[in-house]
Order: C-alpha cells, then structure tokens, then sequence
C-alpha cells in the first residue's frame, strides 16, 4: 500500500462527514416543501443517455445559444463523458477533440497556440491557461475553433476555450466517488447540491476532491485538492446572482521532463516515461489556484436580458519541471531546470451584456451591446535562471541531487496588461431560412514592464476594431449552413532576450478566418439524435522570428493554415452512442525570405488527426456499458526546415461501467485501461515561441503516458 493512502482514509472520512451534514440541512429546510421529480437544471447538455451530445452552448456576450444557430465550429465535452472516463484535468477532454492540442502546452486550436489569459475563460471570465484545472468543478468544457476577436477582444487565432462551472440544482443531491489509479493513487470526491428556503431561492453546489498517491513513475507523486462551492441567490423570479469560490492545489512531481534538442539533433524514437531519471522526485509543479466570481443575470421580459460579471483569480506557481536537452543523436543529455519566469498571475476580469430582440420593417433583430476585459499582474521572483543539475543518456538516465531553489514567494510585479473591449452585434433574420450575423469590437490595449526596482523599462499601448460577419442559410429546420469572415486583432509579441532589439514591442497582429460550415441535427431513432458537422477554413496570421542577417525580431512572412473538421456526436443506434471526428490540417509558412523555411510545414503539427470514441449498451445485460477510444496523430516536422520528423501514433483506451441500484441508491461502477497497447510516443511537439520562433528553430517533446489503470465507484446516497 502506498504511504499517502492512509492521509486518503482520512479525507475520505471528511468528505463523507461533509455530505452527511449536505444531506441533512436540505432535509431539514425543505421539510414542508413538496417532493419534485428529477430536474434538469443542465438545459439540454448531453448525458450519456443523450449520447453525450451537446445542443447549446455559451458564446461570451451573446449568451446561451443553440449550436445549429451559430456560424462556428464549436465542440462540447460534457461532464458525462468526463465522468465515464475518468478525466482529471481539462487537458484529459482536449484529447477528445481533434483540432485541440492541450497536453502539457496552452491549449490551441487549428494549429494555433493560445495566449497566457486572452483565449481561456471559466463562464466567460478571463482565467490562466498556464495551470491545471479539474474537471471535477465544471458541467463542460466548450471550444469554439478560430478567431472570437469579434465576440471577446484582442486574443491569439487559437480559439476560446470556455469551462462552465457546475450549478445548484432544484433537487437535492448528494454524490460521492472513489477512485483508485495505476500504483496506488486513491481519489475521494463529494458533489453536494440543493436549494434552501420556501422557494428555493438559495441553491448551492459544493466540490470536494482529494486525490493522491504514486503515478505511473516509481517515487513520483500526484496531488490534486479542490473545494468548489457555486451559490445562486434568487433575488427576484427573473434576477439571479451567481457566485463562485474555488481553491485548488495542484502538486506534480517525478514525472518525465520535457525534451528539447541542441543544434544538429534529430528527436530519436520515443523512451520509457516510466522510466526513474527522465524526470526528478523533487522537481515538477506546485500551483495555487484561488478564484472568486459574482454574475447577475436579469431577464426584463422574454426578449431582453441584461449579464454583468466580475472575477478575480489568484495563480501562485512553482515550476521547476526540468529540461533534458538532447546534444547527440545517440542520446546523451544535458539536465537543466529554469525557475519559473513568473511565479504569480493575478488577473481581475469583466463582462457586461445586454441582449435583446426586436422587429424592423419585417425584420428580426437579435441585438447585443457588451464590454469586457481584464486587468493582468505578473510577478516574477527577485532570483531566477537556468540550474544545470547534470548529465545522463536516454539508456541510462539518472537522478540528481536537488538544488537550492530560489524563494518563488520573494518577488516583484513584472507586468502589467490591461485590455477592455466594447461589443457590438447583430444578427438580421430575413426569412425562416436567410439571415445574416455581423458582429465587431474596439479593443484597447494597454502593457507596462517594469524592473525590480518598480521603474517602467517598456510600454506598449493600442487599439483596434475586430469585426466579424456570417451568412446563414437553414434549407430545412435541422440544418445550417453558414459562411463566416473574421478580423481579429492581437497583441504584438515582445523581442526575446539575445535580440538585438530584446524588449521591443512589435506592432499588433491581424488575423484572418473564412469559414464554410454545415451543421445538422439528424434522427437516428425516436427521441434521439446524431448532431453532425463539418467545416472548411483559413486561417492566416503573421509570424515573428529572430533575423539571422541582423540578429533582430521582426515579422517575416505568414503562418497559412488550412483545413478540413468533421464532428458527430449522438445517438448512432439505439444501442450505440459516439463521440468525436477528424481533423486535416495544411499548416504552412509562406513568405518567410528564406528558401530553408519558407513554404514549410509548421513545426509540431500533424497534418490528420482524429478521435473517436464508441460506447456499446449491452442489451442483454441493463446497465452494463462499454466503450472504445481511439486516438491518432500523423507524423509531425521535428523542426523549421522539415529536415527532421517525428512519428505520428495510434493509442486505444477501452473501458466498462455497470449502473444499478445498491441499498437502493444508484451506484456506478467504471473501469478504465488507457493506451491499451502501452504505446510510447511525443504527445506534443512545440516550437520555441508562442506566435513563431523566438528562439532555435527545434521544438520541443513531451511524452505520452504509458499504459494505466483507473477504477471507482460513484454512488448517491
């Protein structure tokens, strides 16, 4: 048994004590309150009796809207898909999508890496894409692919990524789930939800997680710790206030290091990552997350309604994941460990809506007036730089002693953005089958640096429109057509150190999308349907790189990435539901002034990627389920001159769950063996920058997980 099991006993005791007194208190309140039936407070999000298909999403100043409505591609994982496969973090659920890319880097859609806070958001609100985040606290995890200049401001083409919080449900619920892992890792989490008061005019919603033990590397260690508490003061029939408290700490340690190369080294078949040595016992993540959130929604009639919000996140971080840089193709490597560049993000976020309808001359108006932003702080310790801890090979890779390291908590505000937009949109119906949607947004954008001593050393201020238009076009009620445009503005990247224009801020980029879509709600059987989509786009950007002839940063040339997405996700049969699709990407640097990179495929991306996942109802037997998952990449460029590659993979994940009743109450068992084959492959290659190639023209590799095990039992009481 594992040391850290007993501290599990412990909070498993907590949290059970926990959801007796969540029990009791609803029962207590609502004693003169008549019993209801189930209520589904998730407005039609998939369960996996809807064969984990989603129909609306939320779209940041336009509210809640029905997928077959809107001219984007937008992909939905709901909680019951995280759930029946055992997700921990949101990058688990970004597998399941094919043009996401999210395993260990900022998350990126179509080829495009997002920005640190402008692309990430939880209900809307800007959060830090550079920390782990549990699933266990949100009802889904929504992606629109592209550029949402036009609908959030200023942000990087990567697309918007959008976790939506769990709220209070009418009924009372009280959910626990126990958990075991590959090498004794043991999981205990509670879901408490009701409502209190005559009327139910107070509903609450509390997450309780523990999870600890040895991951799948002997003497590593994974610990994630959550409490999530989401209120919902009824303040009026149509007024609510919806209020949020998290903290959660994430600590991740002895895991394989990422991999870079030297000069003239090629990335060599994929190693071992159970291996001790690729990573160190004491090195890894420690990351506090603390957010509080407050948003009141106000309905005047059935047309107009007002949203405002306001959020502050606290992101305390110490990163010292170490770096094996490869300096021979015959494996040797160098160890190294850089202390986080920024220890500390605090950023405090807004939004404001105003949506309405109303008819002109025959036609109808979908009317939305907003504003949004946030303010950014970032800190960065008084000592930080790159340790050398030693040398070792791929074949014999060792431990080394731990450093000293620096006081990550002993720092200085670095960074200042500020970034506000104001929205306007329009969505013209014509006819029951023509409209068209145009949407834009005035963005400033406002950055200081400043050294230890509090003094400016740069500044950057901007501004910019971000527009947007759509044709729609509905031959029939259960399909859409569509044909977006967009402008989206972003900021301009900063010269790297080594430059020699290092701390010069380029001019802001423009970015530019079209879009060809097809959406479709098809009936498979009575009561259930297959939602299909596909999309056809392209996207081009500027790209920045460092100009060898004079050693500056600068823009050089364009990033053109073209493609193909297709999506189902339903009922197939009445005993098969499925999930996924498929992704073809042409990513490409055009116009670059060199013959060496120019009209290149861009470094880490796979030209065809595609996931599926099936789950089977045995008929025969009630309550019994079983699903596949198959996940697989093309090859991918090693580096900027496609001189190197690096070999695509294939992994399968099967699983189990039974469903029944024990002592009367619904309990579910799930059984979960992922990458079946215990295929060793890089789950990522990334380049150097964030919008081109600030620094080598190598990327860098992370490792994919080996074979592993996953087993709980969740149960109501």
């Amino acid at each position: 048994m594992s040391k850290n099991q007993p501290l599990h006993l412990k909070s498993l005791a907590i949290t059970l004590a926990a959801i007796g007194l969540g029990k009791a208190l609803p029962a207590a309140a609502q004693s003169n309150i008549p019993t209801l039936g189930e209520v589904v407070v998730d407005g039609g999000y998939a369960g996996a009796a809807d064969g984990y298909r989603a129909d609306t999403a939320y779209l940041g100043p336009l509210g809640e809207r029905a997928l077959l409505d809107t001219p984007y591609a937008i992909s939905v994982v709901p909680a019951s898909l995280m759930e029946n496969q055992q997700m921990k973090s949101v990058r688990d659920a970004f597998r399941y999508l094919p043009s996401v890319q999210g395993e260990n880097i900022r998350p990126q859609t179509r080829g495009l890496q997002a920005g640190v806070v402008q692309n990430t958001r939880i209900d809307g609100l800007n959060i830090a894409a550079t920390t782990d985040y549990p699933v266990e606290q949100f009802e889904r995890i929504e992606v629109l692919n592209g550029l949402a200049g036009a609908l959030y401001g200023p942000a990087n083409p990567a697309g918007t990524f959008n976790y939506v919080l769990k709220r209070p449900t009418a009924d009372t619920r009280q959910q626990v789930t126990v958990g075991y892992a590959t090498q004794g890792s043991l999981l205990a989490h509670a879901d408490l939800s009701g409502s209190l008061g005559d009327q139910r005019q107070l509903g609450y919603r509390l997450n309780l997680l523990d999870d600890r033990g040895e991951g799948y590397v002997d003497g590593s260690l994974l610990h994630r710790r959550l409490a999530s508490l989401a209120v919902d003061l009824h303040l009026a029939p149509s007024t609510v206030l919806e209020t949020n408290f998290s903290t959660y700490h994430y600590l991740r340690r002895g895991f394989a290091g990422t991999f870079a190369l030297a000069s003239n080294v090629n990335f060599p078949t994929a190693p071992d990552p159970t291996k001790v040595g690729y990573g160190q016992r004491y090195a890894g993540d420690d990351n506090v997350s603390d957010t509080i959130s407050a948003r009141l929604k106000h309905s005047f009639n059935a047309d107009w309604q007002f949203t405002g919000g306001v959020q502050r996140q606290n992101g305390d971080r110490a990163s010292t994941v170490p770096t094996n840089t490869l300096t021979s193709n015959s494996g040797k490597y160098t160890t190294t460990a850089a202390t986080t560049t920024y220890s500390r993000d605090v950023i405090v976020s807004n939004s404001l809506a105003l949506t309405g309808k109303l008819q002109t001359f025959g036609i109808g108006h979908e009317l939305v007036l907003a504003n949004n932003g946030f303010d950014w702080d970032r800190y960065t310790p008084y000592s930080t730089g790159s340790i050398t801890l030693g040398t070792a090979t791929l074949d014999n890779p060792r431990e080394f002693n731990e450093p000293k390291w620096p006081d990550f908590s002993y720092r200085y505000r670095s960074v200042n953005t500020r970034q506000q937009s104001i929205t306007f949109g329009d969505t013209l119906t014509f006819t029951d089958q023509w409209s068209v949607k145009v949407m834009a947004s005035q963005s400033w954008i406002r950055v200081r640096n400043y050294n230890k001593q509090g003094a400016v050393t740069s500044r950057y201020d901007d501004d910019g429109l971000s527009p947007a238009a759509s044709l729609l076009f509905k031959p029939r009620p259960e399909i859409t057509t569509y044909l977006t445009y967009a402008d989206s503005l972003q900021q301009g990247d900063f010269a790297p150190s080594g430059t020699a224009n290092a701390g010069e801020s380029l001019a802001p980029y423009r970015s530019k999308q079209w879009e060809i879509g097809y959406k479709q709600q098809l009936q498979t059987f009575a009561g259930s349907r297959l939602n299909l989509g596909a999309a056809l786009f392209r996207i081009e950007r500027p790209f920045a790189m460092t100009d060898s002839s004079d050693n500056r940063y600068k823009e050089q040339g364009e990033q053109v990435n073209r493609g193909l997405e297709l999506t189902a996700a339903g009922d197939a049969t009445r005993n098969l539901s499925f999930f996924g699709g498929l992704t073809y990407l042409d990513p490409k640097l055009v116009d670059s002034g060199s013959a060496a990179t120019s009209d290149k495929q861009i470094l880490g991306l796979a030209r065809f990627v595609a996931n599926t996942f099936w789950e089977y109802h045995l008929s025969g037997v009630p309550g019994l389920f079983l699903n596949l998952n198959l996940n697989h990449v093309s090859r991918r460029p090693g580096n900027n001159t496609n001189s190197t590659w690096v070999s695509g993979y294939t992994v399968a994940d099967v699983g189990a769950r039974y469903v029944h009743k024990l002592l009367g109450k619904t309990a579910t068992w799930r059984l979960n063996l992922n990458n079946v084959g215990d295929e060793r492959y890089w789950a990522n290659i990334t380049p150097s920058g964030q919008n081109g190639y600030s620094g080598a023209g190598n990327g860098t590799g992370t490792l994919g997980a080996p074979r592993t095990l996953m087993a709980s039992l969740q149960f109501d009481l």
